[in-house]
């Protein structure tokens, strides 16, 4: 189990543990986690100013809340930078090294920008049919635009492009003004010579195999 700070209440560590779930779970900061963070803050500020770049260190301690029956393992970051310090705690039964785990915990973020993308970019939450089946169809219209559109920033990506969201993605490449030609053996797409997103259609043709003049 991997989550935020929303779950961290004993009842889900002692269900964990009981059924032998593994977990990893941020906590709220408070002033007794600050002091066992400390010296490690202290260290990371120091590096930061002797380098002039950015310091990020792990570590690990063992803590008890109140409302905990017993101690249990802490892993956290301190890091020192230009705009500030930032500091996070995690709770966790894994075994990983600090910062593998740490690193293990901050992926979790990742599956929220996929769910942004779903629901924010592609408006997958405008279910506003009557019946519950054509609601289910209109939510797997967007899954397989998603999918569709998921590809092109893969192709994109993988021939050097910084990675977009989909409604960048959406804004470069597919809602723009063209003129569509169908042929009698292919479709022909033309767009001003101008055009922004240009570059990125010349590489997702270089991505499937085709050929642009």
């Amino acid at each position: 189990m991997r989550a935020d700070a929303g779950f961290a209440v004993p009842a889900i560590y002692d269900y964990c543990e009981a059924e032998g779930i593994t977990y990893t779970i941020a906590l709220i900061t408070n002033e007794r986690l600050k002091e066992m963070g400390g010296d490690l803050l202290e260290e990371a500020r120091e590096e930061h100013e002797r380098t002039a770049h950015k310091a990020k260190l792990f570590g690990e301690g063992t803590y008890q809340a109140a409302s905990w029956q017993k101690k249990r393992r802490v892993v956290y970051k301190a890091e020192v930078m230009k705009q500030g310090t930032n500091r996070r705690f995690v709770l966790t039964t894994r075994s990983d090294k600090p910062k593998a785990l740490y690193e293990f915990y901050a992926r979790r973020g990742e599956a929220e920008n996929w769910i942004k993308d779903f629901k924010v970019h592609l408006k997958a939450d405008r279910l506003s049919c009557h019946r519950f089946i054509a609601n289910q169809f209109r939510l797997l219209l967007h899954a397989c635009a998603y999918w569709l559109m998921d590809m092109l920033r893969r192709k994109l990506i993988e021939r050097g492009a910084r990675r977009m969201q989909l409604d960048t993605l959406r804004l470069s490449l597919i809602k723009i003004g063209g003129r569509v030609r169908e042929l009698l053996t292919k479709v022909r797409l033309h767009l001003a010579s101008g055009h922004p997103g240009q570059s990125l259609w010349h590489t997702l043709s270089g991505a499937f195999g085709g050929v642009h003049e």
